[in-house]
């Protein structure tokens, strides 16, 4: 498995993730940190909304999901939000829906 291809690949996928207010994408934003891919394709990522208050960061946490997801070798992912005033009840939802 070629980590550094499925990284760029992961990468480019997030580039397509954009924020409605800015029109930047979370890469750009540095709202997606500490990115690692192991040698079996998961995924660890964390999301830092750019507020702490930020209304779309469940939606966005969602984009990112959706957007790795998909990307040919990734067996599954773990996100931690972290820096967002309901960063314990949105990792709850999230480590639900994976």
């Amino acid at each position: 498995m070629d980590i550094q291809k499925i990284t760029r690949a992961v990468e480019n996928r997030l580039s397509t993730v954009i924020d409605p207010k800015t029109g930047a994408d979370v890469l750009r934003m540095r709202l997606v940190r500490d990115l690692a891919i192991n040698e079996d394709g998961f995924v660890t990522y964390t999301f830092q909304p750019s507020s702490p208050l930020c209304p779309i960061a469940a939606t966005l946490a969602m984009e990112i999901i959706n957007a790795i997801k998909d990307v040919p070798g990734i067996s599954g992912q773990d996100i931690t939000v972290s820096g967002y005033i309901y960063a314990d009840e949105l990792n709850e939802t999230l480590k639900s829906v994976l």
